[in-house]
């Protein structure tokens, strides 16, 4: 029986899917070359999504509903909250850019972009194996589409042929993971999964064999969502030959989804399995580290840089998965998980400021992603100039910036583990940030001291221009003032794990 609490901790779920399905008939009778009355309509959706996600998540309260399949806690609502701020951001960003490349001769760009909002929610909140895999497939298919939205662009078709081919690949491991852990335990509802491992029950079945088995395919399927080595052979490709717009909805909101999922699959469902994965995810994050900073320092094309500066920052996340569960002891967990969640949020943030920039400097014929097309962007316009500036030394790790302070969490969350070898996990960290200092600063050179290469005017709305700025200053103010949202992290994962 579905009962009241049960619609509570779904209304954001389903306020997305009305409103899109309503967005989507409100468009047939839309005129404007722009979609203005879509774009208006799909900023208030997101708006009072991410309203009412607070909202939840202020509350404090953790509900459970349809027979314990969701859950709406602290943690799930704030990431949706800042996920559809994400996708929103994106959206006023990429309107003129995807209106100057007829990619608005319909509402599929804002009615795809609210569905593969609700498959991020669905993801977040799911607390059964068949929820999220659902949730997934939603956010994967709406993606799969949004690639390939360009229909006359041969790179965007490419793109999305090789995200569709490998995304189908991804999935069949992570459900034939899932399958194997099911197998093993019984059951599909995360509490249940790990009471069994927990209770030494799938043991006693004789499948501990087959539940690590299904583990590596959940782990397998899992780096590919967050683009990480050997699993990133899409991100560098999709990122390049999506157009820009797209490209940022691949590259912001999802990587809070993708956190939620390895929380909520590894953490929650298979905590007591840890040391296994744990060492799985050290792996990962180490080559991500070293393959995604040293590749970027090759490339000339700043959105296949961005790339592979997107493998290397997820590899730095996953340290901080790795540093929980230390011999058995589960005390740096929350530590732990909480700089992975100021990490993820913040370099959404910073992605978004970056991303913006460069699809303001785009305009109708002209795509901005070369390097040497950011030429001299400081005497053509300061104001762009200091936001990617910002962006870029954020990223870098630089203090004052927040992305600074996010890389001093991490890193904290390992030293605090008394053990030789996440010592030298931060060590080999810090040492793949210089390295990758070298490119982000490369960008700062460029603007600030190469002569412009472009002498075209840079064009943008007011709205575009005010929500930039005030993207810039939070990369700034939240590396000067981080205790608000560490401690907003800090008390959404105490809960979680409570």
């Amino acid at each position: 029986m579905i009962d009241q609490l049960s619609w509570v901790a779904a209304y954001p779920e389903i306020l997305l899917l009305v409103m899109a399905c309503a967005i989507a008939l409100a468009d047939l009778y839309v005129k404007s070359a722009l979609r203005t009355a879509t774009y208006g309509l799909s900023l208030a959706t997101l708006a009072g999504v991410a309203w009412l996600t607070a909202v939840y998540a202020s509350n404090g309260q953790t509900v459970s509903g349809f027979g314990g399949m969701i859950v709406s806690d602290p943690f799930a609502n704030w990431l949706k909250c800042f996920a559809a701020l994400a996708m929103l951001v994106t959206l006023v960003y990429g309107r003129a850019y995807a209106g100057a490349r007829d990619m608005l001769r319909g509402g599929e760009l804002f009615t795809l972009s609210l569905l593969s909002l609700a498959g991020m929610f669905v993801m977040i909140s799911g607390q059964n194996f068949l929820v999220i895999y659902l949730g997934l497939e939603l956010l994967t298919l709406s993606g799969y589409a949004l690639v390939a939205l360009r229909r006359d662009d041969l790179a965007a078709t490419e793109a999305a042929m090789k995200y569709f081919v490998l995304g189908a690949l991804a999935s069949g491991f992570l459900l034939y993971g899932l399958s194997m852990v099911y197998g093993a335990t019984g059951s599909l509802a995360l509490p249940e999964v790990v009471q069994a491992i927990a209770g030494g029950e799938a043991t006693l079945k004789g499948s501990q064999q087959v539940l690590v088995l299904g583990l590596v395919f959940v782990v397998a399927g899992l780096a590919f969502k967050l683009g990480v080595v050997p699993f990133h052979m899409w991100v560098p490709d999709v990122y390049h030959g999506a157009p820009t717009a797209v490209t940022l909805m691949i590259g912001g909101a999802p990587k809070l989804a993708a956190f939620a999922i390895v929380i909520r699959l590894l953490v929650e469902g298979m905590a007591p399995l840890a040391f296994d994965w744990q060492g799985m995810l050290a792996v990962l994050a180490v080559v991500s580290l070293l393959v995604g900073n040293l590749a970027a320092i090759a490339q000339t094309n700043l959105k296949r840089m961005l790339a592979f500066s997107t493998i290397a920052q997820m590899g730095f996340l996953l340290l901080a998965l790795v540093a929980g569960v230390v011999g058995g002891d589960q005390g740096n967990m929350a530590n732990a998980y909480a700089s992975g969640m100021f990490y993820v949020i913040t370099y959404v943030l910073t992605t978004l400021g970056t991303f913006g920039v460069i699809l303001l400097l785009s305009r109708k014929g002209f795509e901005s992603e070369e390097v040497s097309d950011l030429a001299g962007l400081n005497q053509r316009s300061p104001l762009y100039a200091g936001v990617m500036a910002v962006c870029m030394f954020s990223l870098a790790g630089v203090p004052p910036m927040v992305g600074f302070y996010a890389k001093l969490s991490v890193l904290q969350a390992l030293l605090a583990a008394p053990s030789a070898f996440y010592v030298g996990l931060a060590v080999f960290a810090v040492m793949m940030s210089l390295v990758g200092a070298f490119y982000y600063l490369r960008l700062v050179k460029v603007m600030y001291f190469d002569e412009p290469s472009q002498t075209a005017g840079i064009e943008a709305g007011a709205d575009v221009r005010a929500v930039l700025s005030v993207n810039g200053a939070l990369v700034l103010l939240l590396g000067v003032v981080p205790g608000g949202l560490m401690a907003l992290c800090a008390q959404a994962i105490a809960q979680l794990l409570a």
